[in-house]
């Protein structure tokens, strides 16, 4: 465990050390299989990961030297650490600018960045961009809000669901993908964004690009599975266990 009173310097060594001693082959080959670089990082899960977040919760300190180290795992965890009340926009977005895998975008969007009062502004800033894992981010905050954003208004919703609309037309599989999940995380936040979200993939599936479509009938698949559970404000799909268990309940009544 990384000595929690060590120097900056210090700390960060011990934490590489710790890190490394966790890297598996077996993790490395996994992570490559679903697109994960892995030139320079040691093959640790996210699991693992956490738990060392967890012995330095409150060191924010930790968190540039970290990211400067280029190392995955390393930067992974210094998304986990950064304060993101304290963490300039600035170097936000110049961590953005060195991100070269989808999931370590996903660790910045979901860990740090959908915290700051101005992801909403970083959403709209970063969409129109052509770089590949800047505009990943912006679908991937679109999704984390549209999950743990509780008041997020009607008005940025739909805002953000336009946005999908007018940008899930860059073909590139890490854009793709992140626009379908950005559009399905809206659709299962409540009927009324059920229905948002649906009405915008039938559009997306008349469009005249193959990608547009790709996304419409991506997330529509999803859209369309979505019920109703009792006690949960979030729609589930029906193919999920808790949702066909809710179908069998809805079915047993009405049988």
């Amino acid at each position: 465990m990384p000595n929690r009173t060590s120097s900056g310097s210090a700390a960060v060594a011990a934490i590489l050390k710790e890190l490394k001693a966790a890297g598996t082959e077996r993790k490395r080959a996994a992570a490559v299989r679903v697109g994960i670089p892995m030139d320079k990082a040691f093959g640790v899960s996210v699991g693992d990961v956490r738990a060392t977040a967890r012995t330095l919760k409150g060191r924010h300190e930790l968190a540039q030297p970290l990211w400067a180290t280029g190392v995955h795992e390393a930067r992974v965890l210094a998304t986990m650490l950064a304060d993101s009340k304290t963490i300039s926009r600035v170097d936000i977005e110049r961590w953005q600018r060195d991100i070269v895998s989808w999931d370590l975008c996903d660790h910045l969007c979901g860990n740090l960045v959908r915290h700051r009062t101005d992801a909403a502004d970083l959403v709209r800033r970063w969409i129109t961009s052509r770089a590949l894992y800047v505009r990943r981010a912006a679908f991937a905050v679109i999704a984390e809000l549209a999950v743990h954003g509780k008041d997020l208004d009607d008005e940025t919703l739909a805002d953000f669901t336009q946005l999908i609309v007018e940008h899930s037309g860059d073909a590139r599989p890490h854009a793709r993908q992140a626009a379908s999940w950005a559009l399905r995380s809206i659709g299962k936040r409540d009927a009324a964004n059920h229905e948002r979200a649906l009405t915008a993939a039938a559009e997306l599936l008349e469009a005249t690009g193959a990608t547009k479509r790709w996304v419409g009938r991506d997330a529509m698949r999803e859209l369309e599975s979505l019920i109703k559970v009792r006690e949960r404000g979030r729609l589930l799909t029906s193919k999920s266990k808790t949702g066909r268990k809710q179908l069998r309940r809805t079915a047993h009544k009405t049988g």
